[in-house]
């Protein structure tokens, strides 16, 4: 059983959701997002749009495919909800003898210890807000799937030591320190 799905989604302030053909259309103050429902996956879960929120049900509560589906997707519709209203942020820093970051246009330059500067272009959809030192900055967006990946993205470019303790670092994030050689 799920324990995601069985709770309905509570529609905020402002948030519209309606149902097309091929997707769940959620429509917020900060934008618009649609969750595909591909044909495969469709039939197996129930969307109802009553009272200021979204219930999800499966079709056939027995069947193994349609009671993932549903958790799945009431995250999903959740998630969504979230985002048009409020947004997602992943803040990050680095740590290490000269690197910092920097947004030009369209683009994050990332001098992260080698030889030439890494150029990402920045997604259509997200924002990257500097910090207060060159070396803190945050990942900005609707799209929660979109706002991780891109953050993952940045975090592999230099991922933390554990014996110098460099690198990209999510903030909160801990890394285990791993002592030297010894002689």
């Amino acid at each position: 059983m799920s324990r995601a799905g069985k709770y309905p989604v509570k529609l905020k302030d402002g948030v519209s959701v309606a149902i097309a053909d091929d997707a769940v259309v959620v429509k917020g103050p900060k934008g618009e997002l649609k969750l595909a429902l591909d044909t495969k996956n469709a039939g197996l879960v129930d969307i109802v749009i009553e009272e200021g929120q979204v219930v999800i049900t499966p079709k056939d509560a027995e069947d193994k495919a349609s009671r993932a589906m549903w958790g799945t997707m009431a995250r999903n519709v959740r998630s969504a909800v979230q985002g048009v209203s409020e947004g997602f942020a992943k803040p990050m820093y680095m740590k290490g003898v000269g690197y910092k970051a920097s947004v030009k246009g369209s683009q994050l330059v990332l001098v992260a210890g080698y030889s030439h500067d890494v150029v990402m272009d920045i997604p259509a959809g997200l924002t990257v807000v500097m910090g207060e030192t060159p070396t803190e900055f945050t990942v900005m967006g609707i799209d929660k799937c979109l706002v991780g990946q891109f953050a993952d993205k940045i975090h592999k470019v230099r991922k933390a030591d554990p014996y110098k303790g460099k690198g990209i670092f999510y903030k909160g994030e801990k890394i285990r320190r791993k002592e030297g050689k010894k002689k």
